[in-house]
């Protein structure tokens, strides 16, 4: 009922629609215009700390729905906690060194890299990153996520790079940093190292072929003129193969077929033989792949012997159990080859081709060289195909990359392994389920390759001995180099000589020379980024707010090989504990279809363009409405029943404050123990909200606190009491004690649901601060405000069972008005009188209850004793034992007032209304 129509009555200046689009912005100045965030940490001065740690996005690109998930989620929880009781700063950052900075800046500036000076090449890679700094602020800012942002930390920054070279130097004190020749992932593309944090798998096809090598000296085991069969999906790596490996344990067979003799794990023939189809076979003879160890083979086209050896890596889910070994192309390869003093051959460079050192296949592309090597296998060559399978790509240009044998500069995790393990064990990982995940990541890690052949980025910090060619990197040389990047930026490193970068009269403390080059790579971006919690969280100086360890990390769950990872590794290695107390991470954005979000799929939602049409707020409440432990749902579907969800919010909210326009919350108000059953039930819900919702907050799920105040706006207001007290607000005298009631618990409602829900709808709730009335000296925006507190003295427990037990007998008497209105017998529910019939302590419960007709919302309700039949057309009750209600035409006319049908409607001929409201116009 829309009684307001007929009532005259004053309206709130709450806006209808909330044309969310042009109002933000105009908060977005008002928020600037006071400098909330200087007020909120003012506010919270002497309070505990909370330091959330912001995992830094790459400033490389205009934001999309994953930084939108990350940022709002993380502005949920630092507002959260700044109302509950906390001093939580929020310094926000970015990442502004690496290959996507460097790719993006080559791209859009047209940049050679290999033709521009490094100095200059770098001001460019700044110039381009710090451009996307102000954008993605904006951007950011546009969301109503509240931030330090006029003082942010960039992995540039000359104290950061200091920093970052000091974790670097003491990892290196405690001899943690070597540098080796080890197989690392290459990316030909990018001309540069990759960790395993840089790789991604995807979908490839590639060469799948089995290879036979002769044995060329059986060690009286094998016989002369046998073959080891091998199976590859590259091909190319043969040209650097020294060996084939076996599993110790596994049961080998040599086989005669096709006139040949041929060694396969027994367990994997019957597949080989039909791949390569061989139709007949007998076996000669088994062996265990320890008894083979030292048998040597004839390379299938070089000249070179090949070594049979023993390896755990071996398994038996594809090919022939034996594995074909190349130590500058594998892992495993360089590992087991390592155990036997195998060379390392790589003859390939940094672009992907291969050198002088691979004969004939030199200047080919690795991949190129595939056809080239099944060609020069001729006989040796017993079948090739292709096969599509998981492989690693490279996270920026998203190529395929491959394992290179190169010197470069790693990170011992085994040096601090353990250490890390019982750090992770001491941390809350949210979900638990995270703790998992990361344990194994480290347990399972191999040293960290920490080196890159790139340009932007932070020097490794390491000399060379021009007399002994030692490397040097000791504490008085970092100290030294701080003290010019804090001055002069990483930059000095490019621009200077090595002479005018070590310290004064420097010797080399191995040979006493005094003549030194500097190394050329830099760090991997990885090393920044989890350098933060020393760069930022530990910078007095700039940032006296934060303290280390931060309370919580908070990025997607790819970090638990990523940020989580590194900032461990960086942490631990230095300080001996993580540099977080608890984890959070999330999923990521997907269309309906579970489907990642690309152009090509046509189904990619652009944050910014939803600002536009629907406003931020919208995408806040989409955040706030999923479990973002999974993958997060996103469509333009899912944001309009997202935009009707927040129209239901509001416009509850604009109820009240539309009610509360003569409320005077200083003398208005009524006291608790003075309240209608109904209002003190209302404060009994509300103040449940209020702690499931503070109980979600602190647990993190705000999908709870999303569903938790949309039912209570929809169901216990809108449905229940709001309906039901809309005769009390619209028909009694302006400052009747009934009318001032119901305002009491509508103030109270407001203001509970305004605080709860700024950290989610941060505009909409400014918006509603502006208009609800407040108390003298109320602070200026909501977010300077604290958390409702729960007051247990409202938890009635004996009122809230009362009440379930009405509202199960409302439900019913509801399905008996809808039954009616079908039937035609009533239109609207003021139409009715409804009969109760009830039976024993049924009857005496509803007997307690004087305003039956208000609860159910109908002109008269009468209770009647069911002792004996019903008439016809009453409905028995199937969930409420002992009820049935019958509903008839209310007798009398229809008051014009109030809407409520009375038998003296018209009585006073001046009026023509029902007694009630001619006494409350006629007192008026």
């Amino acid at each position: 009922m829309d009684y307001s129509q007929t009532l005259n009555l004053p309206k709130t200046d709450f806006p209808m629609r909330a044309n969310l689009p042009q109002r933000e912005p105009e908060i977005l100045k008002f928020w600037e215009e006071i400098d909330l965030y200087r007020l909120v940490q003012q506010k919270n001065t002497g309070r505990p700390k909370f330091i959330l740690h912001d995992g830094p996005p790459y400033a490389n690109g205009h934001i999309h729905l994953g930084h939108v998930l990350n940022k709002v989620l993380k502005d949920m929880v630092v507002k959260y906690h700044s109302m509950a009781g906390y001093d939580a700063p929020y310094v926000p950052g970015w990442d502004t060194h690496g290959l996507p900075i460097e790719q993006q800046a080559i791209k859009n500036l047209g940049l050679n890299r290999h033709a521009v000076h490094p100095v200059e090449f770098r001001r460019r890679c700044k110039e381009y990153a710090l451009k996307f700094v102000d954008i993605q602020r904006e951007e950011f800012k546009r969301l109503g996520v509240r931030g330090d942002w006029n003082h942010p930390y960039l992995t540039l920054m000359p104290h950061f790079e200091a920093a970052q070279i000091g974790v670097f130097g003491e990892m290196a004190r405690r001899g943690y940093i070597y540098k080796g020749l080890k197989p690392v992932y290459w990316c030909a593309t990018c001309e540069t190292a990759l960790a395993e944090a840089e790789v991604e798998y995807q979908e490839k096809q590639s060469p799948s072929i089995y290879v036979r090598f002769p044995v060329k000296d059986g060690k009286g085991v094998l016989p002369a003129g046998s073959y080891v069969v091998i199976w590859t999906t590259t091909p190319w790596t043969l040209i650097a193969n020294v060996a084939v490996c076996l599993h110790p344990d596994y049961a080998y067979g040599l086989f005669s077929a096709g006139g040949e003799k041929y060694l396969v794990a027994m367990d994997l023939w019957e597949n080989f033989s039909r791949e390569v189809g061989l139709q007949e076979s007998v076996k000669i003879k088994e062996f265990t792949g320890r008894e083979l160890e030292g048998v040597v083979l004839a390379h299938p086209f070089f000249q070179r012997d090949s070594l049979l050896i023993l390896g755990e890596h071996v398994t038996l889910e594809a090919g022939t159990g034996c594995v074909h070994t190349a130590p500058g192309h594998g892992h495993e390869d360089y590992l087991v080859g390592q155990r036997y003093g195998l060379p390392i051959l790589s003859p390939i460079d940094s672009r992907g081709r291969f050198t002088a050192e691979a004969g004939p296949f030199a200047g080919q592309f690795y991949t190129d060289a595939n056809r080239s090597v099944m060609d020069t296998l001729q006989d040796n060559l017993l079948k090739a195909g292709t096969i599509r399978h998981q492989y690693p790509h490279c996270w920026r240009c998203k190529k395929p990359v491959f394992f290179r044998a190169t010197e470069q500069w790693f990170a011992s995790i085994e040096g601090f392994r353990s250490q890390a393990l019982e750090a992770i064990r001491r941390v809350r990982w949210i979900p638990a389920w995270g703790e998992e995940r990361i344990h194994n990541m480290v347990a399972n890690r191999g040293d960290w390759c920490i080196s890159r052949q790139r340009t932007w980025g932070v020097p490794i910090p390491i000399f060379y001995c021009a007399g002994c060619g030692k490397e040097i990197v000791t504490a008085e040389t970092i100290s030294h180099l701080q003290a010019l990047f804090r001055e002069h930026g990483s930059d000095v490193w490019f621009a200077r000589e090595a002479a005018d970068l070590v310290p004064p009269g420097f010797k080399c403390p191995y040979c006493g020379a005094a003549a030194f080059r500097k190394e050329t790579d830099i760090m991997d971006v990885w090393f920044d980024s989890g350098s933060s919690h020393m760069g930022v969280l530990e910078q007095p100086q700039i940032w006296p707010e934060l303290r280390w360890p931060a309370d919580l990390y908070l990025e997607g769950s790819d970090q638990h090989r990523g940020w989580f990872n590194s900032s461990l590794s960086t942490a631990v290695a230095v300080r001996g504990r993580a540099p977080y107390r608890a984890v959070l991470t999330h999923g990521f954005v997907v269309d309906e279809q579970g489907r990642k979000m690309s152009k090509s799929l046509g189904n990619v939602v652009d944050p910014l363009k939803v600002i536009q049409q629907m406003g931020a707020d919208i995408l806040r409440l989409w955040v706030s409405s999923a479990d973002y432990r999974g993958d997060l749902a996103v469509s333009p579907g899912i944001l309009k029943q997202m935009a009707e969800a927040y129209r239901k919010i509001r416009n509850t909210i604009r109820f009240l404050l539309g009610n509360l326009y003569d409320f005077n919350p200083e003398k208005d108000p009524v006291a608790y123990k003075e309240l209608p059953e109904l209002d003190r039930w209302a404060l009994l819900r509300l103040h449940r909200l209020i702690a499931r919702v503070l109980d979600a907050y602190r647990d993190y799920e705000y999908h709870v606190v999303y569903h938790a105040i949309h039912t209570f706006c929809t169901v216990d207001m809108s449905a229940l009491y709001l309906d039901i007290i809309k005769d009390r607000l619209y028909c009694a005298p302006a400052a009747s004690a009934e009318r001032r009631a119901a305002q009491t618990v509508l103030y109270q409602v407001l203001h509970a649901l305004v605080r709860l829900l700024a950290p989610v709808l941060a505009f909409t709730t400014e918006e509603i601060w502006r208009y609800a009335p407040k108390e003298k000296d109320a602070p200026v925006s909501v977010q300077l405000t604290d958390m409702p507190r729960v007051n247990e003295d409202y938890l009635d427990v004996e009122l809230e069972e009362r009440w379930e037990r009405l509202l199960a007998v409302r439900g019913e008497v509801t399905r008996a008005l809808e039954a009616a209105r079908r039937e035609k017998v009533i239109g609207n529910s003021l139409e009715a009188a409804v009969i109760i019939y009830a039976r024993g302590d049924l009857h005496d419960f509803l007997a307690g209850f004087a305003d039956l007709p208000v609860v159910f919302i109908v002109s008269a309700a009468e209770l009647k004793q069911w002792n004996g039949g019903l008439p016809e057309k009453a409905l028995i009750s199937e969930t409420v034992p002992g009820l049935a209600v019958l509903v008839e035409k209310a007798p009398g006319e229809k008051c014009p007032r109030c809407w409520m049908y009375h038998p003296d409607v018209g009585r006073d001929e001046e009026q023509a209304l029902c007694p009630r409201c001619a006494g409350v116009v006629g007192a008026r």
